[in-house]
């Protein structure tokens, strides 16, 4: 209940990105695979219905919700063209499923991804350098893989854009809170209870304003120009704490979440750093060289009025 309650709080005027149900993808017309239909016949709903030869009878279960997938997510996910076999054995065609599937191991995002021409452009190899290289491979091994952080059936990212940042923040966000927030999830890697999140922040002013204005990883993570996305969690000794970090004309936002918003931003509208956002001010980091001109300028006047105004006072007492 008290870590229900803390979530809510940290997400108090985030938007809410919401997923519309449908059977195909609106911008990518890709319908449903026929062999995906019938998983999700099952796997797709909350509740499934099979005929128990032992009974002779149908019976109604209660699908596992770690074997749920929600379809209307898996349709506008990057993954919805796959078929379910494509990355689980074909072995899970029949039913009941053999128990030894249970021990299948997963596919991870290299065994497809790397060294693959098609997405040169991901830098899949850099982000899994960076992986390698993080505080999670470095603690736990093969134990965390990219299924930790990035729900196969549901990873949308396409989210990530220039156009709706307070999505793209909110679902990263929650990437990481999915587990630093949840024991269940956390236990698989830790045996420390999770803490809370807003006592250990306590040294950043106004918590919930930075929370849904900023990622995690703006702070947790190295920034690197040539992956999509930071993936070298540092220690939490290493984490930024430093304001001007981000709170300057060279604040370190400006090559992670504003990364993509600079060149453009630079070249239309002439800010020193660009970070002008239609939905964020960043304090100390939005600054116009026409308005720094301007009020040096007038600094300037102020000055000079009050330096005549005291020679004026000078030369009229002595008269």
């Amino acid at each position: 209940m008290k870590f229900n309650l803390l979530k809510a709080l940290l997400f108090t005027s985030i938007i809410f990105v919401t997923f519309p149900l449908q059977a195909q993808d609106a911008d990518n017309s890709v319908p449903i695979s026929k062999r995906n239909k019938v998983c999700l016949k099952c796997h797709g709903q909350v509740y499934f219905s099979y005929f128990n030869e032992y009974l002779a009878r149908d019976v109604k279960e209660r699908m596992n919700p770690y074997y749920f997938v929600d379809s209307s997510k898996f349709m506008i996910s990057n993954h919805r063209t796959f078929d379910c076999t494509d990355c689980h054995s074909s072995e899970y065609n029949t039913f009941p499923h053999p128990n030894q599937l249970r021990f299948e191991p997963l596919a991870v995002c290299m065994d497809c991804h790397g060294g693959d021409e098609n997405f040169a452009k991901f830098n899949f190899e850099g982000i899994d350098e960076e992986y390698q290289a993080s505080i999670h491979f470095q603690k736990h091994n093969e134990e965390f893989n990219c299924w930790m952080c990035h729900n196969p059936h549901s990873y949308h990212i396409s989210i990530r854009n220039t156009e709706n940042l307070a999505a793209t923040i909110q679902y990263d966000n929650e990437i990481c809170l999915n587990c630093h927030m949840d024991q269940s999830r956390l236990g698989l890697l830790s045996d420390r209870e999770i803490y809370n999140m807003l006592n250990k922040h306590e040294w950043l002013p106004n918590h919930l304003a930075h929370f849904k204005s900023v990622r995690c990883i703006e702070c947790h993570a190295e920034a690197n120009a040539n992956t999509l996305v930071a993936h070298k969690i540092l220690p939490k000794d290493k984490a930024v704490k430093k304001c001007v970090e981000c709170h300057s004309q060279n604040s370190i936002l400006l090559a992670s979440l504003y990364k993509y918003q600079v060149q453009e931003k630079r070249e239309k509208q002439g800010y020193f750093n660009a970070a002008i956002l239609t939905e964020t001010y960043v304090i100390g980091a939005n600054r116009n060289k026409f308005l720094n001109m301007a009020s040096l300028g007038i600094f300037g006047l102020v000055v000079i009025g009050i330096m005549i105004h005291a020679v004026l006072r000078k030369i009229h007492s002595k008269n």
